[in-house]
């Protein structure tokens, strides 16, 4: 009788101990919140920004090429090249200050109607001055201005 006494014993104990620390235990209070990083958003530069415009016109102007209409004008103001604050880190060099020029030339003479030159050789010839300065300056965009070559 005393070993079955003293395993009820030792039972009932293991049981009480069990249950007074599982009542012990702290759990983390539902109303703490971590607190999540500020998220910052990214400012595009003037010339970022002008860059992104001049990349929806000629989209644009590419689709009206495909479609036989011949575009008259041009809505953005390219001589804002020379003087659109740069994104940071980069800077107006030699190289693209040599062909900043011949890009606004090559642009104006996509709408230029008195042209000799076809219309899609004219565009082409813009896009491919986007692409030869961006091969210099800053190359992220160019697989995004490919795209707008018409073959």
């Amino acid at each position: 009788m005393e070993y079955s006494l003293s395993n009820k014993v030792f039972a009932l104990v293991a049981f009480l101990l069990l249950c007074f620390n599982c009542k012990n235990e702290t759990k983390p209070e539902a109303t703490e919140k971590k607190e999540k990083p500020e998220l910052i958003m990214h400012k595009p530069s003037e010339m970022a920004n002008l860059m992104n415009g001049m990349y929806a016109y000629n989209l644009q102007i590419k689709q009206q090429i495909i479609n036989g209409e011949t575009p008259v004008s041009i809505p953005l103001d390219l001589i804002k090249l020379h003087s659109a604050e740069m994104s940071n880190g980069h800077a107006r060099t030699a190289i693209w200050n040599s062909k900043v020029q011949n890009f606004i030339e090559s642009q104006q003479s996509v709408v230029d109607t008195l042209s000799n030159v076809e219309l899609k050789e004219r565009y082409n010839a813009a896009i491919n001055n986007c692409l030869a300065c961006h091969k210099t300056e800053c190359t992220g965009p160019i697989p995004k201005i490919r795209k707008l070559l018409i073959k």
